[in-house]
């Protein structure tokens, strides 16, 4: 790669071959849309054809509104195509991690109605999970809900967290969405120290979405007065 191969982050290479050869098919497709449209438009406009009183109006205008949509959309997905790159990413050239940057995440909801609250928490413990430094990593939750449901949920997610980012440092677990990892078929596993770990960390996800979903559902109850204008402020911090 050279020596100037370890500070690149990543490669792009266009593909200009493929663009040619792209563009001068949609250039072909294009011309021959033209030439659909001045036959369908030549029809409605010359009264005189005999074949004019002959063919169905409806269903040849149906034709051509389907015509004109399948254009339309094929005019946008077209230009994708033009310029065809392949892009190779470099890992061994990240900084070390103590040269990282801090980030933060933010995650925002507003209704627990519209957003599930287990939902929103499984967002979250997926942003703590991120393979980057737990020093340089922050994560926010926003709900401008003001719902209690929520922070109860974040209560719920910060202790399950605690098990479930150890979980999948251990074992490199993929995706780290505790809800996607455990609605998948269970991987094939002679390691018995691992189905021990992936059991344990089962049940704790069952009972931290038993306790969340029952605190949602009697939110949605009886908690009728609080609105995204009328709630109080709250601001509550987790560290792990």
């Amino acid at each position: 790669m050279g020596d100037s191969a370890p500070s690149l982050l990543h490669h792009c290479h266009a593909h200009k071959l493929w663009g040619l050869i792209n563009r001068t098919y949609s250039f072909l497709n294009f011309v021959a849309l033209l030439a659909i449209f001045y036959y369908r438009g030549a029809f409605f406009f010359n009264e005189n054809d005999p074949k004019y009183y002959m063919v169905p109006f409806l269903p040849w205008v149906t034709v051509s509104a389907a015509e004109l949509v399948s254009s339309f959309l094929w005019v946008l997905k077209e230009p994708f195509f033009w310029f065809p790159v392949t892009r190779t990413v470099f890992p061994e050239s990240l900084p070390k991690d103590p040269d990282l940057p801090g980030i933060d995440v933010f995650v925002c909801t507003a209704d627990p109605e519209k957003e599930p609250t287990f939902g929103v928490m499984n967002t979250v413990v997926s942003a703590m999970a991120l393979d980057y430094p737990a020093e340089k990593l922050s994560v926010y939750l926003s709900d401008d809900g003001g719902a209690s449901v929520t922070l109860m949920g974040m209560k719920e997610a910060w202790a399950f967290a605690t098990w479930w980012l150890p979980f999948c440092r251990r074992w490199n677990v993929k995706p780290i969405c505790p809800q996607s990892y455990f609605e998948r078929p269970e991987e094939e596993s002679q390691n018995m120290e691992f189905i021990e770990d992936r059991n344990t960390i089962k049940e704790k996800y069952e009972a931290f979405k038993q306790r969340v979903e029952r605190k949602w559902r009697t939110e949605l109850e009886t908690d009728t007065k609080r609105s995204a204008q009328n709630h109080p402020a709250i601001i509550q911090g987790y560290s792990i």
